[in-house]
């Protein structure tokens, strides 16, 4: 369970990085083109982390080790 928190822990810190991002655009801190460019790269990142979390709850389920789950 452990590595689901830092897992969630990450995820946590993705959304406030996307959050920043968003205003730093509308603050005119950035462009356009770096923010879609750095929202590109977090949303894989979060689909990443999403998957891995699914891959952990389907293996614990059944009574199996969650920790052989593989990310992406």
């Amino acid at each position: 369970m452990a590595e689901d928190v830092n897992i969630q822990q990450h995820i946590k810190r993705l959304m406030d990085e996307e959050h920043e991002l968003r205003s730093s655009l509308a603050g005119g801190q950035i462009s356009v083109t770096e923010e879609h460019q750095r929202l590109g790269q977090i949303e894989a990142e979060l689909d990443q982390c999403w998957d891995l979390l699914r891959q952990r709850q389907a293996k614990r389920e059944p009574g199996q080790d969650p920790a052989r789950g593989h990310s992406s």
